[in-house]
């Protein structure tokens, strides 16, 4: 060898040694980074990120909320075809080697140096776990060198059987919808758990994780089937399978069910739910925490809910944010425990929830807290209120304000109860400045309503009041809760969404109980509930009657903006309402007015179904109530002469004690108060008194109205005033000749009674 030869290998040798150097330096560099940066032994754990789950009170899922759509399934779920599968075609050496295939590693970096860039992995399952849990997806040296690392350390710290677990349940599936692991795969491509799939759907779902894009069998089922074989085909290859049974699953459809549209079934309450999760347990959390949600919904009362409102709605006009008006929302409530059985907030077109989070003007939905008010003040059901003109001087207004009814008639004297079946605004607006408003709205707030405004320039401290025009409105979900104290005794249950809360493990981070109160006695809740019965049995709601106990009240405001329907019965209280979102707007569709008409119908459509399976029952009478038969035109006790006569409840001590004064005749004589009998001509005149006693019964009519039981009219004159009693001198021996009995005068009270 010649000297220029032999000095340039020793050029080249020393270059190489150099470059060696250099190479070494950089690997050792890249190497101690990262190890500095992993993790130590005890402290490396896997945290998937899974999906939350929202469950019906039946334990039906409602929706799942997540980032990446994951279901946990322990590995004893998977069935072993599917464990096969992936082994096969992702790691046939999975269960041998500690991490690393080196020798795969070497065949993949041969055929990168060839193509000058990362092409093959050579990557083992617990490579690929490490890649999906801990690092990025980028393809570089460095990160190939952290995902080494990384899989020998995963391997230090689980079992195969765990690495295995954790691989099925953090590779991706799905193109375009997140789905992550097997079990959210499986739902997704067959509609069913992975513990039921067979080895065909195996295979396929083995081949997937390859290429979620490009061998998806939805999107491109020729590629999935050819990728399938390649897997049954490695599968027999390895032993797993015999070569028949790759061949005929090899045959088989793929079976793919159609993809589920995404539109939940219940949008709002989940919305709901969801906001109040995150306000306590954070975004992280309720995204990627896993956690199991126990809700009160009830998924056969919300698919009723979603039929029945909305399609009972008019077609309607699309405004200007490309919502279809008018709008609607409906809230069904459990009466005794608050739970929200169904919850519709809108159309479905946007997330605002106007079950919740929109305050409209009531109208005379309002009115039960004002007449609640009365009871409490000492009113009854039969109390007359006067039904005529009148005219309310407003401090800072140049006009009076004279209220009028909406049929623009007056009717005179009307008992308080029919003032509330037929919402009568002028004697509703009478009682408000009787009871005074301050106490309506003490009531009302009491019961749940919590946005009438007490001060300011504007606010709720007038007799508009009654008639539901508010400086704010009130919500849907709070009108429920206020009704559903009529129906719950008196007892106010604040509304519940969450049962219960479970994280991961399921360990139990909340518990959530009914929380009561009680804001009424049970005698004026009661008679509340009674007097709303009519309203659908004879006032304004009988397009709700639905053939069982209920109550209700309606609600339009002026200009028809807003139709309310809110009404009960012993086990639900729903709430509808109908309306515009820009309240300016009257609902006019079609040429007719919508108002509370519709949402009666509504409701009573929704109720009719929602209860057709459940016992018909009664609301409970209380104690300390009675019933009395009284007169409706003069709201006292009925006589056998009143031409109209009902039966009335009344709280205990309440209840009239004067007989009627327009209709019943009664007899007016002289009585001796010594004797009790009828007053004779020997009777002195400061012993004689005059008596009234009733025609039809006999029985003595007090000076105020009431009637004595143990006095009856007399038949005899007085027999310790006779002729011979007040004559000392005569013959006392001689028989007293039997007196004639003395005719009583009778007259007609409803012809001299005053004004």
């Amino acid at each position: 060898m010649s000297r220029g030869v032999g000095r340039i290998l020793s050029i080249l040798a020393i270059g190489l040694i150099f470059v060696l150097c250099i190479g070494s330096g950089v690997l050792i560099g890249a190497f101690s980074v990262a190890l500095k940066n992993m993790p130590a032994l005890e402290d490396f754990e896997y945290r998937p990120i899974e999906a939350t789950r929202i469950y019906d009170v039946n334990n039906k899922l409602i929706a799942r909320l997540y980032i990446e759509n994951r279901v946990w399934v322990p590995l004893s779920e998977i069935p072993t075809e599917l464990q096969d599968a992936v082994i096969a075609v992702e790691d046939s050496k999975f269960r041998e080697h500690h991490g690393v295939d080196f020798l795969g590693i070497l065949r993949a970096f041969l055929v990168d140096i060839r193509e000058g860039r990362i092409v093959q992995g050579g990557s083992t399952i617990t490579q690929q776990l490490a890649k999906n849990a801990f690092l990025t997806h980028e393809r570089t040296w460095a990160r190939k060198l952290q995902e080494l690392l990384y899989a020998i350390q995963l391997e230090r710290t689980y079992t195969k059987d765990q690495i295995l677990e954790l691989y099925l349940n953090e590779v991706y599936f799905f193109p375009g919808q997140a789905v992550y692991g097997v079990e959210a795969a499986a739902q997704g491509y067959f509609g069913k758990s992975v513990r039921d799939l067979n080895l065909p759907e195996s295979a396929l779902l083995g081949g997937v994780i390859r290429n979620a894009y490009l061998y998806s069998p939805t999107q491109h089922p020729e590629a999935a089937k050819t990728r399938r074989a390649v897997v049954l085909k490695r599968m027999a290859l390895v032993g797993y399978i015999s070569e028949e049974e790759a061949a005929s699953a090899m045959e088989t459809p793929l079976g793919v069910i159609e993809p589920r549209p995404s539109k939940q079934v219940a949008p709002y309450f989940v919305n709901y739910v969801r906001d109040k999760l995150i306000s306590k347990y954070g975004h992280e959390t309720v995204y990627k925490g896993g956690l199991k949600i126990y809700t009160t919904l009830d998924l056969r009362l919300q698919n009723l809910a979603n039929q029945t409102l909305l399609s009972n709605l008019p077609e309607g006009n699309k405004d200007s944010k490309g919502l279809t008006q008018p709008q609607a929302a409906m809230i069904v409530l459990d009466t005794r425990e608050g739970y929200i059985r169904a919850m519709v907030g809108g159309r479905g077109e946007d997330e605002f929830n106007r079950s919740v989070m929109s305050f409209r003007q009531p109208g005379s939905a309002f009115k039960p807290f004002v007449y609640t008010a009365a009871l409490q003040a000492g009113y009854t059901p039969a109390t007359i209120l006067d039904d005529s003109p009148i005219e309310y001087v407003i401090p800072g207004q140049a006009e009076p304000w004279a209220p009028v009814n909406n049929d623009k008639t007056f009717r005179g004297p009307v008992p308080l109860r029919k003032a509330l079946e037929d919402s009568i605004n002028v004697p509703s607006v009478k009682l408000l400045d009787q009871v005074g408003i301050s106490n309506a709205i003490k009531v009302a707030k009491s019961m749940g309503i919590t946005s009438l405004v007490e001060s300011g320039r504007l606010n709720d401290m007038n007799l508009s009041l009654v008639l539901g025009g508010l400086t704010r409105g009130v919500a849907p979900l709070e009108m429920a809760t206020a009704y559903a104290i009529f129906a719950n005794q008196g007892i106010k249950a604040e509304p519940i969404a969450i049962l219960r809360v479970e994280d991961a493990n399921g360990n139990v981070l909340e518990r959530n109980t009914p929380k009561r109160q009680v804001v009424l006695d049970e005698q004026t809740a009661y008679i509340m509930t009674d007097m709303l019965r009519g309203v659908i049995a004879r006032g304004t709601g009988r397009s709700a009657n639905i053939g069982r106990p209920a109550a209700g009240k309606t609600g339009t405001t002026t200009e028809y903006t807003n139709a309310w329907f809110v009404g009960f019965t012993p086990e639900l209280v729903t709430c509808v309402w109908i309306g515009n979102d820009e309240q300016q707007k009257p609902m006019v569709y079609g040429g007719t007015r919508i108002g509370s008409g519709k949402a009666a119908r509504i409701w009573g459509a929704y109720m009719k179904e929602a209860l057709k399976s459940m016992p018909v029952s009664e609301f409970p009478v209380p104690s300390g109530v009675v019933f009395t038969k009284i007169c409706t035109e003069s709201g006292i006790l009925a006589s056998e002469s009143c031409p109209n006569v009902t039966t009335d409840v009344f709280i205990e001590g309440t209840e009239p004690r004067q007989l009627c004064y327009l209709h019943t005749r009664i007899a007016e004589v002289d009585v001796c108060v010594e004797s009790g009998q009828l007053a004779g001509k020997n009777c002195p005149p400061d012993k004689i008194e005059k008596r009234s006693y009733l025609v039809s019964s006999g029985l003595r009519l007090l000076p105020d109205g009431t009637i004595t039981t143990g006095e009856s009219i007399p038949r005899v004159t007085c027999k310790v005033h006779t002729w011979w009693t007040t004559d000392s001198h005569s013959d006392r021996s001689q028989e007293a000749p039997e007196p004639a009995e003395k005719p009583v005068e009778s007259r007609d009270l409803h012809e001299d009674s005053p004004n």
